[in-house]
């Protein structure tokens, strides 16, 4: 295979496993701080779930920042298209994520109840909205996003904040709330004792079904939903741009690529299987296991995202013609080969220190514990 397209599909991959670990570890933090006043009903309960994921949720915001760089380094036309595009979205993804560390840091420095209350519900909306943002973006995706390209390669977006958020991407956005609640209940239930750990499997389980309903209400709705096809552009190895390629639409056509290869259909699967199984590990209270199977199941929900659109990235649904593909919004083969290298390098040493940080501080957290530890959220 022609190096410069292997690199291409390298790094379509790498892009996939980047957002999986995004959704899975910093999910897993968000969907803590959407919980938190569920399961925590006073300020230990609370200060309890907060110190479960309190010595992991900076380090797994390298995960935020690995997949904002990849766009950026790796599909350079796909991030200053997204960026200009949602610009108001990301203003609003980027101030929930500036209040949510204060939340941790700033949260038990008064005990005033008013004071806590205050930055409880700031850390709901900063783990809730982030989430909401990430799935509602995937489903615009889906649907195609409204820009074109000038002569120059100026992306001009035509669309505006409110087309954002319609029912089907307020329904991809709910879907990754329910993962991201189910990665954090899963959570709390590893670490917490009592009733903290009832509530965090009872909500676990109630998103877990919502899940499996919205997962598969979205593919239902996919199946009717007008996709995108390639159908004449340069050679996939060659130098190109979104002005040299004919797309055309048609209702199913994001279905094509499971109807041509049919093993495809196992990661939809996959949702299905970690979701069903996990709901079975949680009645009987293997919560890490849970865990486990959650990830499976998000597994699933990006690859088949990305079984169903490749080879596109960002279809346009004004100009489709103009859609980014793997093909035509990469860096140079040097750049790719290049960042390829750091890759290999520096993923196992993040994989192993989250795994080690894991690892050494394990154990039940208990309102005992923090009361005892200066150091506590």
């Amino acid at each position: 295979m022609e190096t410069y397209l292997l690199l291409k599909v390298l790094w379509w991959v790498l892009l996939g496993v980047l957002l999986m670990g995004l959704a899975i570890m910093v999910g897993m933090d968000m969907g803590v701080g959407t919980i938190l006043r569920y399961v925590g009903r006073n300020d230990a309960e609370r200060r309890v779930a907060l110190n479960i994921v309190g010595p992991h949720w900076d380090g797994n915001q390298v995960w935020f920042i690995l997949g904002g760089g990849a766009i950026f380094a790796a599909w350079p036309l796909i991030y200053a298209t997204a960026f200009s595009g949602f610009y108001v979205v990301m203003l609003l993804l980027l101030w929930t994520m500036i209040v949510r560390p204060l939340g941790f840091e700033y949260r038990s420095k008064l005990p005033s109840p008013q004071w806590r209350s205050a930055w409880d519900w700031t850390l709901f909306v900063s783990g809730f909205v982030p989430m909401l943002v990430f799935g509602a973006a995937i489903g615009n995706l889906l649907q195609g996003v409204p820009f074109h390209f000038d002569w120059n390669l100026t992306s001009r977006y035509t669309g505006s904040f409110i087309e954002l958020l319609n029912p089907f991407a307020i329904l991809c956005g709910a879907l990754s709330v329910a993962m991201s609640v189910w990665m954090g209940a899963t959570m709390v239930m590893n670490r917490a004792e009592g009733a903290i750990r009832e509530r965090a499997g009872r909500i676990g389980s109630w998103s877990g079904i919502a899940g499996l309903l919205l997962f598969t209400l979205g593919g239902f709705w996919v199946s009717r939903m007008q996709g995108y096809h390639l159908v004449q552009g340069p050679d996939p190895g060659l130098a190109q741009t979104p002005l040299r390629q004919v797309v055309e639409r048609a209702s199913g056509d994001w279905l094509a690529n499971f109807r041509a290869h049919a093993i495809l259909w196992l990661v939809p699967a996959a949702t299905y299987a970690g979701l069903l199984a996990g709901l079975a590990a949680l009645r009987k209270g293997a919560s890490h296991l849970a865990w486990w199977l959650g990830a499976l199941a998000w597994v699933g929900v990006i690859g088949t995202v990305g079984a169903a659109m490749f080879p596109f990235m960002m279809p346009s649904s004004s100009e489709p013609a103009h859609s980014l593909t793997v093909w035509n919004s990469s860096s140079s083969r040097y750049t790719l080969a290049w960042m390829l290298g750091f890759t290999l390098v520096f993923m196992p040493l993040i994989l192993w220190y989250t795994s080690w940080a894991f690892w050494v501080m394990r154990g039940k957290v208990s309102t005992q514990r923090i009361e005892s530890d200066e150091h506590a959220y």
